[in-house]
């Protein structure tokens, strides 16, 4: 019989460090018990009254590796449909409609560019308390057919198998050749820095 001389997996990562990526635990991302949404800062005739669009992403995937004895080895592969972007507050259907249709075909162009996409393999650990961590993500994102490092600070809590990361992040529309909302007859206009604000849920797999 022939003696296998292919070349087994390191159990080291790059760094030198023993606990080695695949001992990282998988997690899924639950979308129903997770939470995603942009908020625009808007300028325009109608900012005086208070339409600075929140947006609701509804519809995203992905899963997460972690593992607490070694969190800068963490990775996150989250999926959004683009399409998914809905408008949550309280506005009249006919306004809701034209800021979604302007936001999908001429802002997004989610015919043309269905996903948005991040992606991190490496994590910069601020503080870990107990099952709590502050932890920023160095992972580039994808959004329009445009891929740029994006640095995400999150607070990362570990409760039994479920984990959640809640924070916030801001990226300037341009960056990704996006075009801003401009809508209710040229009323309404977004400023090219939007905040995002998550929560996401994710379930440990046996």
């Amino acid at each position: 019989m022939r003696e296998n001389t292919d070349p087994q997996p390191s159990t080291n990562t790059a760094e030198g460090d023993p606990v080695a990526a695949a001992t990282l635990d998988r997690y899924i991302i639950n979308p129903m018990i997770s939470r995603f949404t942009v908020k625009a800062s808007a300028t325009g005739l109608l900012s005086a009254f208070g339409h600075s669009p929140t947006i609701l992403i509804r519809d995203l995937k992905g899963e997460i590796g972690f593992n607490p004895q070694a969190m800068e080895h963490s990775s996150l592969h989250l999926i959004v449909r683009a399409d998914s972007l809905t408008v949550a507050d309280n506005v009249n259907d006919k306004d809701r409609r034209e800021i979604e249709s302007q936001m999908r075909e001429q802002v997004l162009e989610t015919s043309k560019y269905p996903e948005i996409v991040y992606d991190t393999q490496k994590v910069s650990v601020k503080d870990a308390v107990d099952s709590q961590n502050d932890v920023v993500l160095l992972g580039q994102l994808t959004l329009h057919g445009v891929t740029r490092p994006q640095q995400v600070p999150a607070r990362i809590v570990l409760t039994g198998d479920l984990l959640r990361a809640f924070g916030e992040f801001s990226l300037r529309q341009s960056d990704y050749n996006v075009k801003p909302v401009s809508a209710v007859g040229g009323g309404l206009k977004v400023k090219d820095e939007v905040k995002f604000t998550f929560d996401i849920a994710a379930r440990k797999q046996a």
